[in-house]
């Protein structure tokens, strides 16, 4: 099933003569399951792509269907409820809320779903235990690395069960042996199933998903799959 249809998407910005065109009929199929990197040069359209996925921008033209729904009629609230069911986000910059606990900042998007005290922090708990940060549920982000935060904001991403992650340069604020673990993190996620849409400028970034799709001035100029990784041969017995 395709959890992302993009059709022919256009997105400007300003009016008449001022008009500057962003995407430029833009279409775009994910499948449930797939691990897709965009990837762009700064000012390419990347970052408008994402936020047109994410129900954070509409388009100016063009129709688009996440995991089966249609959303060019739908209001403000209906868009941030289908965001809620849908989506989980993961952040640069983590977007953490400085004040609470890693714990607390994982069951915020549960309470906005309106589940029970009770329910969201048992299962914000079991994310944070199922990413390695049991001993670290009480701590608030300044007592954080910076993979530790990324961990929580994965966590909170997750907590409600979203239909597709969308990871906005996920390690552009981290170190690259940190990065790399995040990194593997997210390949290991897609490994249990989750449908993954990630946002960078790196290539190398890129190659570690199962998809790359290459946005130039506001076009899609390239759609590959990555080649997996060989498999090991074993030794024949002697």
């Amino acid at each position: 099933m395709n959890i992302i249809e993009l059709s022919n998407i256009c997105k400007s910005y300003g009016r008449g003569p001022e008009q500057i065109q962003i995407l430029r009929n833009v279409s775009l199929t994910v499948k449930t399951g797939d691990f897709v990197a965009i990837v762009g040069p700064s000012g390419s359209g990347k970052s408008t792509l994402m936020n047109t996925i994410g129900l954070l921008d509409s388009p100016t033209e063009g129709t688009y269907k996440l995991d089966g729904v249609s959303t060019e009629k739908l209001n403000e609230n209906q868009l941030a409820e289908l965001r809620n069911q849908k989506l989980g986000f993961i952040f640069q910059q983590f977007n953490l809320l400085p004040r609470l606990t890693a714990l607390e900042n994982v069951e915020l998007p549960l309470i906005y779903a309106g589940m029970s005290k009770g329910e969201r922090r048992e299962r914000a708990k079991r994310m944070l235990e199922s990413l390695g940060m049991g001993g670290r549920m009480d701590h608030r982000p300044s007592q954080l690395s910076g993979g530790q935060q990324q961990r929580v904001a994965i966590a909170r991403a997750l907590s409600g069960s979203p239909s597709l992650l969308l990871a906005d340069e996920p390690t552009g604020a981290l170190d690259s042996r940190t990065g790399a673990e995040v990194l593997q993190l997210m390949i290991d996620l897609n490994k249990q199933g989750n449908t993954i849409v990630l946002i960078t400028h790196d290539l190398h970034i890129a190659d570690t998903a199962k998809r790359v799709v290459m946005i130039r001035d506001g076009e899609i100029v390239e759609d590959r799959r990555n080649s997996p990784e060989p498999q090991k041969e074993e030794a024949s017995p002697a």
